[in-house]
């Protein structure tokens, strides 16, 4: 699969780069190239913004549009996505190292997005009158929020571009996205589907570029609100500008969330194993709502130990590609070498490598892979314990009781996933009540579309999916009624 783009798409159109600047995309299972696009420069984000706004504050534009109207261009739009689905899958696996077969749940994620957005849109009232205290009445009406700039990681591309795209096209706001630099082919194939599906002029503009680009993006003048995915670094570094200006931003980023495996957890992997996997290792550990830290009852410690490591051994390493693989490389040289640094910096603070370590798996001459690994006899204090790896890398830390194990749970700057496994739902539902963290799953994990995602402390501020999702995309006006 080689692919190369030569335009951009800015203002609803194919258009030509302001520079001849070009980022070159990598297969990360074998190192070769496999396409390139256009960098985008100051000057297209200037222009992609300027479209964004003239679309925005047309008085007939899509700010404008009944949300009918908006819901049935967000469900063409699924239907385009839907079209090139497969396409999609295989780009974004070949770029980051997602498993094929894993990129084909992960990544449909946005068809859904799009068509549960549309729906809500439509039901919601524009405006909503309530009986007033001090006025007769107040009349609470909700607008879009404005032009947005969307900053896109490279872990999960589509889904998370779409959990920017679908709230915030339903609220009628306009959007510029920047994709990663490590995923970009798979962002042209979404901006083909938007103008297949007819998405007006200046509502998407997709502006490919690193991070020094995004910056720009962020604290340009022309932006209402910031919407973004990435590390807990980078996330810092946004919030800092956008409080400079005032600027709304919503912020989803890293994580080092606990699976707490209860002294009556089922761990027959017959039966749980696919979710324990899910909840712990999907799309190579490169997800920030892992659980990534296994809490396990001192009394079957070694059973913990001994089930996570079968579950490892087991799992197939190799070409992103092939339907039979689920851990594939790292997205990245760069990727892979921070996840030998800290497989290395377990071993030397003293953690019993149970499985895999440093090094190459076998057979695997080329390409960013590395040895699924796991840890035990080692505390909360570690750092491969306490800091966000971004890899196939566990540690399996011992507790005592349940509260000893809600106390491990919170001991974490972090606080955006988690899991509790148990074979008596009251009790599991006690203990991830407990659990300071925006989600947690009982016997499994996956964000539902329905319910808010983001996270607290370290991990984020502001909400995704759900209603709360598009809430943040809306302005709010009051209007006092004095009869």
């Amino acid at each position: 699969m080689t692919t190369d783009h030569t335009q951009l798409l800015i203002g609803g159109g194919w258009t030509a780069p302001a520079t001849n600047n070009r980022i070159t995309v990598r297969s990360a299972s074998t190192e070769e190239i496999i396409g390139s696009v256009p960098e985008a420069s100051t000057t297209d984000v200037d222009a992609a913004v300027a479209s964004a706004r003239r679309a925005f504050d047309d008085p007939n534009g899509w700010s404008t549009w009944d949300p009918a109207r908006r819901a049935e261009v967000l469900d063409r739009l699924a239907e385009e996505y839907e079209k090139r689905a497969e396409q999609i899958y295989a780009a974004v696996s070949a770029q980051n190292g997602m498993p094929i077969a894993i990129a084909r749940q992960l990544e449909s994620f946005p068809p859904l997005l799009f068509r549960y957005y549309a729906d809500l849109i439509r039901k919601q009232q524009v405006e909503e009158v309530r009986d007033g205290i001090l006025a007769s009445t107040v009349t609470v009406r909700r607008s879009p929020i404005g032009v947005v700039a969307a900053i896109i990681p490279w872990n999960v591309p589509q889904t998370l571009t779409a959990t920017k795209v679908g709230p915030g096209l339903a609220a009628g706001c306009t959007i510029v996205i920047k994709p990663s630099p490590e995923t970009v082919l798979d962002a042209y194939l979404l901006a083909d589907a938007a103008v297949a599906a007819g998405v007006p002029e200046g509502v998407i503009s997709i502006i490919p570029g690193g991070r020094e680009l995004g910056a720009y993006l962020v604290s340009h003048p022309g932006i209402d609100k910031v919407a973004f995915t990435g590390s807990t670094a980078g996330g810092r570094a946004v919030a800092q500008a956008c409080a400079s200006l005032l600027r709304p931003v919503s912020l989803e980023l890293g994580g080092k969330s606990a699976a707490i495996v209860l002294d009556d957890a089922d761990l027959d992997l017959a039966k749980v194993g696919q979710s324990l996997f899910a909840a712990t290792l999907a799309n190579n550990g490169q997800v920030c709502f892992l659980g990534t830290r296994v809490l396990a009852p001192r009394n079957r410690y070694e059973e913990v130990v001994d089930a996570f490591a079968a579950l490892m051994s087991g799992a197939l390493v190799g070409d992103s590609l092939d339907e039979s693989t689920l851990i594939g490389p790292m997205a990245s040289s760069v990727q892979r070498d921070r996840v030998h640094g800290y497989i290395e910096r377990g071993a030397a603070d003293g953690a019993r490598v149970v499985v895999g370590g440093t090094g190459r798996p076998d057979g695997l001459d080329r390409g960013w892979f590395v040895r699924p690994t796991l840890f035990a006899d080692l505390d909360n204090n570690a750092a491969v314990a306490r800091e966000e790896i971004f890899g196939p890398v566990l540690s399996v830390i011992p507790y005592g009781n349940d509260a000893e194990a809600i106390a491990i749970a919170n001991d974490s700057d972090y606080g955006l996933g988690g899991s509790v496994w148990s074979t008596d739902p009251e009790r599991a539902t006690t203990v991830a009540n407990a659990v300071q963290t925006g989600t947690i799953g009982i016997n499994g994990y996956l964000p539902d579309p329905q319910g808010p995602f983001g996270g607290v402390k370290a991990s984020g501020i502001g909400r995704e999916f759900g209603p709360e999702g598009l809430a943040a995309y809306q302005a709010l006006k009051s209007v006092y009624r004095f009869d």
